[in-house]
């Protein structure tokens, strides 16, 4: 497998992996141009963009666009995160000039037609209150505010309702104008690609793009804080966050470890002690979410009201015990899990081409995998007792949600986390 990158003279980058035998191929957009981008009057607007990029452009309408694309049997999507707004296809390799076509046109052309807009404002809404009504969705929003308080980091990449209902076509203008700039796109694919063939398409289809200033984001500053909403649900929700690394972090691969053996599995210390032995949840796991400059361990769980003062602190106690007891086959199994699920998604050419625009954007080269390997390898049990260690030192964020009345409080949970 041959990984090639290109850089266009107006600073797009494309990025592409050839894998022999595949009759299909993954491409896509990467933008670098996410919720923690939007000022606060635009919070909400890169996910309603990307939900307009859909909706009709110079040359194809919204069906046209969905059309072509299943005609030939394959698939178009996108998703809008913190940090990336991604559109991506799936095609034979017969159609990836097409899929190409496609992703440039809607990525370029959205004619942001008032009646769409208005169709989409109120599935947006719709997916508001979804989210709304879903406690073990809507609650990591809230783990996130309270982590990152008055921050772009913080705010929810869907948008408070008030905010979607004002958006007009002038807000999408300017986003676009801001944020999606050659410099900011990096095009990906995998699978049946010839890389001088997608270079030829994308210099074909943006080449003429003129460069933009690049917005920088405003630091993400890790607080902490306690949100608690009281409801009469069947389940009592708690989520828990600690600060970890960003992914430039030489740490990365240690939190993530340290993260597997904690709550990654059901050999975990968190699923075995507390869902296996003493019958507490259904539901916990503990998982890192990375970004450019921090990041978060985030524990999840749901319980029934009864419990959860129980669950809660024997959360903490494993997190406190595991910075001393942590031993050899708990490092050894997370480290082949984490292997496993890198090397066993890397089988897919829709993974592998997220996976390269993501090393591209982070690091502007895709490090080899033997190198991802070996800085696996590399984690010892003596990382990841400092790791565990130095947990909670800059403070915790919690969330709960549901008949959480007897849960305790942030400042115990810290006391105990530190006793």
């Amino acid at each position: 497998m041959t990984v090639e990158i290109h850089t266009l003279a107006n600073g797009l980058r494309i990025v592409t992996e050839h894998m022999p035998g595949l009759e299909s191929a993954a491409l896509g957009l990467w933008v670098s141009a996410g919720g923690r981008h939007e000022r606060v009057e635009q919070n909400g607007i890169a996910h309603f963009l990307e939900h307009m990029a859909f909706k009709g452009t110079q040359r194809r309408t919204a069906l046209q666009i969905a059309e072509e694309i299943e005609d030939v049997g394959g698939y178009i999507n996108a998703y809008t995160s913190r940090e990336v707004t991604a559109y991506y296809a799936r095609v034979l390799k017969d159609d990836v000039a097409l899929a190409l076509d496609l992703i440039g046109d809607i990525v370029l052309n959205p004619i942001f037609d008032p009646r769409e807009i208005e169709v989409e404002r109120g599935v947006i809404l719709q997916e508001i209150g979804q989210a709304a009504d879903t406690p073990d969705d809507i609650i990591f929003d809230w783990l996130q505010e309270v982590a990152y308080p008055g921050q772009p980091l913080g705010r929810t990449i869907l948008g408070p309702a008030e905010r979607v209902q004002s958006f007009g076509r002038g807000d999408f203008d300017r986003f676009v104008a801001e944020h999606y700039g050659p410099g900011q796109l990096i095009l990906s694919a995998a699978g049946a690609v010839d890389h001088d063939e997608i270079v030829r398409l994308a210099e074909a289809a943006f080449g003429h793009l003129k460069p933009v200033p690049t917005a920088v984001a405003q630091p993400g500053l890790f607080a902490g804080g306690e949100h608690r909403v009281i409801k009469g649900l069947e389940q009592a929700h708690f989520t828990l966050a600690l600060e970890a690394p960003g992914y430039r972090s030489e740490d990365i691969y240690t939190a993530q470890i340290y993260a597997m053996a904690l709550g990654g599995g059901m050999s975990s210390r968190l699923f075995q002690e507390i869902r296996e032995k003493r019958g507490l949840c259904y539901t916990i796991y503990s998982q890192v979410g990375s970004y450019d400059d921090t990041g978060l361990l985030t524990i999840y769980a749901g319980t029934s009201a009864e419990d959860l003062p129980e669950l809660v602190g024997l959360t903490v106690d494993e997190l406190r015990r595991s910075a001393d007891t942590l031993t050899e086959a708990e490092l050894a199994r997370a480290r082949a899990q984490m292997k496993a699920g890198l090397l066993m998604g890397l089988e897919s050419p829709s993974t592998r081409a997220e996976r390269l625009a993501r090393l591209v954007a982070i690091w502007n080269r895709i490090p080899p995998l033997e190198e991802t390997v070996a800085r696996i390898d590399g984690v010892t049990l003596k990382g990841l007792s400092e790791h565990a260690s130095a947990l909670g030192q800059g403070g915790a964020a919690m969330a709960l949600y549901g008949p959480v009345d007897a849960a305790p409080d942030l400042e115990t949970v810290r006391e105990r986390l530190a006793a």
